[in-house]
């Protein structure tokens, strides 16, 4: 796990194989990190990166450092995405399924989402274009999907958040992680785990759905006020405060 203290330092816990909880001494003044499978990533506001962690000779770290003009990040479990200034988007690192094939003429990109071995980026008309992996059917985006405002990519799923607030999902179904619930109310913010999914409510609570083999949908009852989430392989973040976000 990975989380950015408000003075703009990152700390690190979990698994640390690879040194991928150990952020480089000195990193300071980060804006926001990806936590991939052994490597990490933070992004500052002048919009370059620090990579550190696994690289497995794929060039993860000197890729990342030659990087600029970078406005947001995610990671898939074997690779790097970063969104850059201009709309357009860059993968980097082992492209098992094709990852790092950025579909040409991509251009207008306002939001990216690294999955298993697979990526997704959401277009400023909001549509979803989806590359990599396709085993599952977590490329195959529901006909019709539009007005999109929020995207995530789980294992072997997707999940995107529609403008008014509504979610939709699809991809391995095997532990019912794309079996969206239908009293989920408004949501402003969705995240996907390996097996498993999670949506914030306006109202500040969690409502999680899939595989539970290790509690990660057991949402804590006396959660509120949360600001933002994020699921992992098997657990679960939440920041929370003194509002509804």
């Amino acid at each position: 796990s990975l989380a950015v203290r408000a003075d703009g330092t990152v700390v690190g816990w979990g698994e640390n194989d690879f040194g991928q909880t150990d952020p480089p001494a000195g990193l300071t003044n980060v804006t926001a990190v990806a936590a991939g499978w052994g490597t990490s990533l933070a992004l500052k506001p002048d919009g370059t990166l620090t990579e550190w962690g696994w690289d497995g000779g794929y060039g993860l770290q000197s890729t990342a450092a030659s990087l600029t003009n970078i406005t947001a990040i995610s990671a898939c479990w074997d690779c790097l995405l970063a969104l850059t200034r201009e709309g357009g988007v860059v993968v980097w690192g082992k492209s098992t399924h094709g990852e790092t094939n950025v579909p040409a003429g991509l251009t207008g990109v306002k939001a990216i989402a690294g999955g298993g071995y697979h990526c997704l980026a959401l277009n400023g008309d909001g549509t979803i274009v989806a590359w990599g992996d396709n085993s599952q059917g977590q490329l195959d985006i529901p006909v019709g999907l539009s007005n999109v405002k929020g995207i995530s990519a789980g294992g072997y799923h997707s999940l995107a958040l529609r403008q008014d607030g509504t979610v939709a999902a699809w991809g391995d179904d095997s532990s019912g992680q794309t079996n969206v619930p239908l009293d989920l109310g408004t949501i402003v913010a969705v995240s996907g785990g390996y097996l498993h999914s999670l949506a914030l409510k306006s109202t500040g609570s969690i409502a999680a759905w899939g595989d539970n083999s290790f509690g990660q949908t057991n949402v804590p009852s006396s959660l509120t006020n949360v600001l933002a989430i994020a699921a992992g392989g098997y657990h679960n973040l939440a920041l929370t405060g003194s509002r509804a976000p």
